[in-house]
């Protein structure tokens, strides 16, 4: 089979005294019969070449699958007198949302009582019946218990759509919305809160209040968000006493607040300032308020809820410039502080001396060189004790209670992994990398003990993200056995513009300093290589959606370096998206890429966009993977980059597109579905690596 070659129509950009030519912009019409015929021309293409590896992939699934409890149940957490918890039933695509009152309701520390009768709340198999794609957005239970405000999106476009289910009945009400983001609801169980994004441009803009019974259409509007660079979203806090609405851009937080027992006008909490972020929680008539005013790695204040200015805050815990603080939770007789060190998650448990913090905390431990672990579902504010999870690259995905008194950790339930796994057979590491600047990286690995050679004979896989500050999990995934006992070592690269490190280690790695990213995970690269964990012949490499920027950005810059390459959802056009005001988030990115329209911005991006340097070269192999209903990065993103870099390769390595023409940015909603996805992609990558022969 011969791929398909997209027609060529000159569309030319002039900007800052430049051109930026893209022959294959027409492929943006999404109603253009001729696009669906050429996206559907690829996918043949694709599977077309992928024909050989069917009994690869059918026995990859089939490893994948027997790792997997198809029938099982999440560990149930307390909240309002209910057990609530979901499970799956093997064969069924989608999760079911159960409850089962507590046999003590009253008591915060009730234990679960299996025998009791189950209430289903929602079973999403049933709402997937006759649609291609399911997913469910927010979902709210009203606080007498009695009824479930939920969302869901039958497109993979991340636009989700309101009902509210009588839990009495099990019907759906009239009342219904669409395009909502946020729900909450007042304590009177009758006044139901959300946010609605606007239609072009996704950003949730909205801020209605909902009375039962009523038309949505008629429905008070609140507040409205001008700035395009802020999305509003909303809660409830911890004591349940106060409704929060917040505005967000990626630099810069604003709060509003009312009571839940009887909602009023919505008050400030602190005017926005650019380049500030601020996160408040209550408790006992004081707001706790998470902030970056005075460093980038946060400290924690304190003010009445009559007077929560600025000029009323009280440092509760200063600033750390090695231990960026991530998050703080509050209950009433303790709090937990989330932080990093070195990159790695610390729980930290303070007590009250009356409306302050204890000067001392207790530390939760964990055991391995790299993992991750963070504050699970919490609901009861009166507890005596708090859940956690934890899991590394070995060790499966776990939920723990602690108890603040005894300090002692419980497992409450390990995920269980069938077919034999043995977790000794399996070793994790964390090493350094060196930077072209000389900055320290730090990588987790994982490989197969008795398939590891130290010698450079080893496949070697690494999988990056480095964007939006968000810091890259340590997570244990059973699908990835089917490589790790291949003999592949797995490697995770916690570079720059990530938020592994803190907010300075975003900020280095973002905007004008973007190209951070991209050499921090080619040196990554090469040091694994250097150290004898990889062969220099054999080495994958793998990210999606802003990792699939960094999969771009990597391959022209060094595509003698990588042997296989697989792109998910890949942002890599992105001098046209970002000069594209028009299209959803655009304008709230600026301040994550910069905005083209300024000359100094646009020189930087234009340096880095992988579609705008595709030049003549030898590429590695790749699969480039899109949905057609993406809202996040639209399919004809990698759609051009794929026609265009055809156009330039000068090897005969496979160049594969897949769009997936019934989902979102996600990929497949049913779970059986996905893993058939990852067993593709395996098939690719280990055929590519010549690992397993098609």
């Amino acid at each position: 089979m011969q791929p398909p070659v997209a027609r060529r129509e000159p569309h030319p950009t002039h900007i800052h005294g430049q051109v930026l030519e893209d022959d294959y912009f027409w492929l943006r019409n999404k109603d253009s019969q001729e696009v669906i015929d050429y996206l559907r021309a690829e996918n043949a293409y694709t599977h077309g070449f992928m024909e050989p590896t069917k009994p690869l992939q059918e026995k990859l699934y089939r490893e994948m699958l027997s790792h997997i409890k198809e029938t099982d149940v999440s560990v149930p957490y307390l909240a309002n007198g209910y057990f609530y918890y979901t499970r799956t039933v093997e064969g069924l695509q989608y999760p079911i949302y159960c409850r089962k009152v507590s046999p003590t309701p009253g008591d915060p520390n009730a234990l679960y009582d299996d025998s009791l009768p189950e209430e289903i709340l929602l079973d999403v198999n049933e709402l997937a019946k006759g649609q291609p794609f399911m997913a469910i957005g927010d979902l709210a239970v009203s606080p007498d218990n009695t009824l479930l405000a939920y969302s869901t999106d039958n497109t993979g476009f991340r636009q989700y759509t309101l009902h509210i289910r009588s839990l009495t009945t099990g019907q759906d009400l009239p009342d219904t919305a669409p395009r909502t983001g946020s729900l909450v609801w007042a304590s009177d169980s009758k006044t139901l809160f959300y946010t609605v994004e606007d239609e072009q441009t996704k950003r949730h803009h909205r801020f209605y209040r909902h009375a039962l019974g009523d038309d949505t259409a008629t429905d008070t509007l609140l507040f409205e968000e001008p700035d395009e660079r802020f999305n509003l979203g909303a809660g409830r806090t911890s004591d349940r006493k106060y409704i929060f609405l917040e505005a967000g851009s990626h630099t810069t937080t604003e709060a509003r607040f009312t009571p839940a027992d009887n909602p009023g006008e919505f008050l400030l909490l602190a005017p926005r300032i650019n380049d500030q972020e601020y996160y408040a929680d209550h408790r006992n008539g004081r707001f706790y308020i998470r902030v970056n005013d005075t460093g980038k790695n946060f400290r924690l204040v304190s003010a009445p809820v009559e007077t929560p200015g600025r000029e009323h805050w009280l440092e509760e815990i200063a600033e750390d410039k090695e231990h960026p603080l991530e998050d703080f939770d509050l209950f009433r007789d303790f709090a937990v502080a989330s932080d990093r060190v070195l990159g790695l998650p610390r729980l930290r448990v303070f007590g009250w001396q009356g409306d302050k913090l204890t000067p001392e905390s207790e530390e939760v431990t964990f055991p391995e060189p790299t993992y991750s672990a963070g504050l699970h579902v919490n609901r009861e504010f009166n507890a005596a004790t708090f859940r956690y999870s934890y899991q590394s690259l070995v060790a499966p995905a776990s939920v723990y209670s602690y108890d603040v008194t005894s300090h002692i950790s419980t497992l409450l339930k390990q995920q269980e992994v069938p077919g034999n796994f043995d977790r000794s057979k399996y070793a994790s590491e964390r090493v350094w990398a060196t930077a072209k600047d000389g900055t320290k990286i730090p990588v987790s690995l994982v490989y197969r003990r008795d398939e590891f050679m130290k010698t450079g004979e080893n496949p070697l896989y690494v999988y990056g993200y480095g964007s939006y500050g968000y810091a890259l999990p340590v997570g244990f995934n059973p699908n990835r056995l089917s490589l790790l006992d291949r003999g592949l070592v797995l490697a995770y690269a916690h570079i720059r513009g990530g938020g592994d490190l803190g907010d300075a280690w975003h900020d280095a790695g973002k905007m004008q300093v973007k190209s951070n990213t991209f050499t921090d995970f080619i040196a990554v690269t090469e040091h694994l290589v250097a150290e004898g964990y990889g062969d220099p012949k054999r080495v994958a490499i793998e990210g999606g959606s802003a990792g699939g920027l960094l999969m771009g950005a990597v391959t022209n810059l060094r595509p003698d370096l990588f042997s296989v390459v697989l792109s998910h959802v890949p942002f890599v056009d992105v001098m046209n998206t970002m000069l594209d005001d028009t299209l959803p988030l655009t304008v709230g990115e600026y301040e994550e890429w910069g905005n083209p329209n300024e000359p100094e911005a646009f020189a930087t991006m234009r340096a880095y966009s992988p579609y705008d340097n595709l030049q003549p070269a030898s590429y590695p192999a790749m699969l480039v993977k899109t949905s057609l209903n993406d809202s996040q990065v639209m399919y004809w993103e990698p759609a051009k980059y794929v026609a265009r870099m055809r156009t330039l390769k000068q090897n005969d390595t496979p160049l594969l597109l897949e769009t997936n023409m019934d989902a979102g940015h996600g990929g497949a909603s049913g779970r059986y579905d996905y893993l058939k996805e990852i067993a593709f992609d395996y098939a690719f990558l280990l055929t590519q690596l010549g690992v397993e022969k098609a």
